[in-house]
């Protein structure tokens, strides 16, 4: 991972190794554990970002869990113009039980915010937030995930499913962008 790499018209530089998240991504899944044990869960990954989170965090988790996706969209490159946009919503049958989202990174917190907003006005009472990555200084609404892998700078990044206008999500490693 101490190679550069290009994407189209941009530079990116080695930042987060593979072992860091997926040791983040096995701390995650333990406090998922623990807190739903005995309660059956739906897991909603958002798309298309989160893919590789889903996948490896999933593996950690029980069988038995129930995990569907959704997808939304509010960047494009790398910008977020903050209407979100709704490809592949959440259905939820059973309201009752509780949904946990699984996002890949929360930067300006406004798309999951929406879906949250969103949920419980349809009359889900309990929906939780997992995200690998957390960017608190870009953060602009009031929004707390209930699992954050790491918190880092406000960098904008690639790789384990992050992308550069769908560039970079097959790294296995995070780069950032070099300015």
């Amino acid at each position: 991972m101490n190679k550069y790499i290009t994407l189209k018209d941009k530079t990116f530089a080695p930042y987060i190794p593979e072992h860091d998240i997926t040791e983040a991504i096995t701390k995650i899944a333990g406090n998922i554990a623990r807190d739903v044990e005995g309660r059956k869960p739906l897991f909603v990954g958002i798309l298309n970002g989160a893919y590789m989170f889903v996948a490896e965090l999933m593996s950690k988790l029980s069988p038995t869990y129930e995990l569907i996706f959704a997808a939304y969209s509010s960047y494009h490159g790398t910008k977020s113009d903050r209407i979100v946009k709704e490809l592949l919503p959440i259905r939820v049958e059973n309201k009752a039980r509780p949904i946990i989202l699984l996002e890949d990174i929360i930067d300006t917190g406004f798309t999951m915010q929406h879906v949250m907003n969103r949920l419980r006005e349809e009359g889900v009472n309990d929906v939780r937030l997992a995200t690998l990555f957390l960017k608190p200084g870009s953060l602009q609404c009031d929004i707390k995930p209930d699992y954050v892998g790491m918190e880092i700078d406000n960098d904008f990044i690639v790789g384990f499913g992050l992308d550069y206008d769908g560039y970079g999500r097959s790294l296995r490693s995070i780069y950032k962008i070099v300015e």
